[in-house]
């Protein structure tokens, strides 16, 4: 199993990538409620203003943040645009499941679940499984340098969280 950890101003992101399954595993503690997480990951406004790398600008091409809605961003960072799309199948309040597709692969499409976890102390775990439809995708994904995307656009997110605009 390929491990990687990265310690955060408010935390730690586990990334695995077990060598038995095309799956990607996270798993994040933030100092939010599961409302404040959910709403993070599914307001277009408030998504667009953490996800991503340090110095990216994303626009949102399609955001229904419901089940059986889509959607699609458009990023650009260091002058390279990159865009990403995918599904939603379910939506609730402690529950994620979405298709994820980074359309530089895209045979490479991931079936992405997030539960958020309350914990004590006005804390959530954030769990995110994505699973590949083969370990090609999935190593393609993890080469591609995501972990930057997601520790970067975390810390993002834990600063807009210190701040209440989430």
């Amino acid at each position: 199993m390929t491990t990687t950890t990265t310690t955060t101003a408010d935390g730690t992101t586990t990334i695995e990538a077990p060598t038995d399954l095309p799956v990607i595993r996270m798993t994040r503690d933030f100092a939010a409620t599961p409302a404040q997480l959910f709403r993070a990951h599914t307001d277009p406004d408030v998504f667009v203003r953490w996800s991503g790398p340090a110095g990216s600008e994303l626009t949102i091409d399609q955001w229904d943040a419901r089940t059986g809605g889509s959607w699609r961003f458009v990023g650009v960072h260091d002058g390279e645009e990159y865009a990403f799309r995918g599904c939603f199948h379910t939506v609730r309040e402690d529950r994620l499941v979405q298709t994820f597709t980074w359309e530089e692969l895209p045979d490479a499409v991931a079936l992405e679940t997030m539960t958020f976890e309350e914990l004590e102390g006005g804390r959530t775990r954030l769990h995110t499984v994505s699973l590949y439809d083969s370990f090609e995708g999935r190593d393609g994904m993890l080469a591609s340098g995501m972990e930057v995307g997601v520790n970067d656009g975390y810390a993002r997110l834990d600063g807009m969280l210190a701040t209440g605009e989430v």
